[in-house]
């Protein structure tokens, strides 16, 4: 069963499209923002990848590693007059939550600052001894 058409736009279809003397038309742009999706929740979907991303928690180094890291401290600091290159297996805290990540820093090792326990390196960066896990010479 068809429907019979009751409205007929004959006198209106082929008139001009109308345009406002007060408004300026719309950019395309600004339209296509009018059917964009709404965010009820600004930052919940961030929040939530935050929760979600996994943190290391600090090892303590075993009595053994840390007999190993004197050691590497010791060599480092025989050889400073000729800058010795390292690699350290450092933990760096998160500034967010609990927990960190361990990094692997590589360099040239300046100076040794036994009050602030830091291995200043020549590239600027500061390395704290606490943090260390592993520490080798690179020779």
């Amino acid at each position: 069963m068809k429907l019979k058409q009751t409205h007929n736009y004959d006198d209106i279809l082929h008139l001009p499209h109308p345009v406002s003397k007060k408004h300026p038309p719309m950019s395309l742009s600004s339209r296509a923002a009018q059917f964009s999706p709404f965010a009820a929740l600004t930052g919940h979907g961030a929040a939530i990848q935050e929760t979600a991303r996994l943190t290391d928690d600090f090892a303590e180094p075993s009595e053994d590693q840390k007999a190993h890291l004197d050691e590497q401290l010791q060599l480092i600091e025989e050889h400073l007059f000729c800058l010795p290159e390292i690699e350290a297996v450092c933990f760096e805290p998160d500034g967010k939550k609990d927990g960190g990540a361990y990094v692997v820093v590589r360099g040239q090792v300046k100076k040794i600052d036994k009050y602030q326990h830091q291995l200043l390196l020549l590239d600027g960066s500061a390395v704290a001894m606490e943090r260390i896990i592993e520490l080798n010479l690179l020779l």
